[in-house]
């Protein structure tokens, strides 16, 4: 799993900084995560195919974190674009998006899906057989979710020491991998635990987009290996914060410490100060694991 940040910055983008949008990566899946003015030229940095991109999740509806979105959909276009592309966030966002296509005369050549969201409570928004991905309902000035992010390992290792005391084929594979049994010419069956190891420890990564100080989260992302929480502020300005339905340094990292969760991201950082490093000192008096969320910063989560 590994997260590139192409923007982790509040409000109005900057020739040095950019505004929200990430991109993970699951098992081979490319997710992208908001996407704020600039994401293309980001993706474009970061050497980071457009194709790869099927499925995009936007958290709700203010200008830093979607106002790139139409613009991606129309280079995907100019790039003869095939694969499906669906588009996940709050109730609204196809009418926004459809009424600029179609102003500008811009028609997608590919399939454009959206799945629009109006729940207030989480519920799962995509899964495959790899992945699965669940809303987190935040609590902002408009409607607001955050994203969980969970592998699926279903699929066990293999012993190999094991399998060849056994003369098993490499055919068989994939079945002990699915955790079948094996029959053996003389028709001795050799249980699947004999064969495999457990599988890798399901990782999983919370996005919790912009949001006041909300303990409501707690139980979805609880245990979670990575959460990033947006730090608008420091402490020393709670009171804007409260004023604007953001979260401090310090907020950030009692959700952290409350959630059990392992690794704190923090991002979302308001331009009025000269030193991002603030943020980190004041979240680690409360956690001890933060990452300082920055532009261009690459994480194996």
């Amino acid at each position: 799993m590994k997260l590139t940040i192409l923007g982790c910055y509040a409000a109005t983008p900057r020739t040095i900084t950019n505004p929200t949008s990430q991109v993970l990566e699951i098992k081979n899946q490319m997710f992208l995560i908001d996407c704020g003015e600039g994401t293309q030229v980001q993706l474009r940095k970061h050497k980071i195919k457009f194709s790869r991109i099927n499925h995009i999740f936007i958290s709700h509806l203010h200008g830093d974190h979607f106002y790139g979105l139409v613009g991606l959909i129309s280079t995907f276009m100019l790039l003869n674009r095939v694969n499906d592309l669906h588009v996940y966030g709050p109730k609204g966002i196809k009418e926004l998006i459809l009424m600029q296509l179609k102003a500008s005369g811009s028609y997608t050549g590919y399939n454009l899906y959206f799945h629009e969201l109006d729940s207030n409570e989480s519920e799962i928004v995509f899964e495959d057989e790899k992945v699965i991905v669940q809303t987190i309902p935040l609590k902002h000035r408009i409607y607001t979710n955050g994203y969980l992010f969970k592998e699926k390992n279903t699929q066990r290792k293999i012993n190999i020491e094991a399998v060849n005391n056994y003369n098993i084929d490499t055919c068989y594979f994939q079945k002990i991998k699915s955790g079948g049994d094996i029959i053996l010419d003389n028709g001795t069956i050799i249980e699947n635990k004999l064969l495999t190891f457990n599988p890798e420890p399901e990782k999983s990564y919370a996005f919790c987009s912009d949001t006041v100080y909300n303990e409501s989260i707690l139980p979805i992302i609880k245990d979670v290996d990575t959460l990033y929480h947006e730090s608008t502020f420091l402490e020393s300005e709670a009171h804007l914060a409260e004023k604007t339905m953001h979260t401090t340094a310090k907020q950030a990292a009692q959700i952290a410490k409350k959630a059990n969760v392992k690794t704190l991201i923090m991002g979302h950082y308001s331009t009025r100060y000269g030193n991002i490093n603030l943020f980190k000192e004041e979240a680690e008096t409360i956690f001890d694991n933060v990452i300082l969320g920055d532009d261009g910063k690459e994480i194996e989560l």
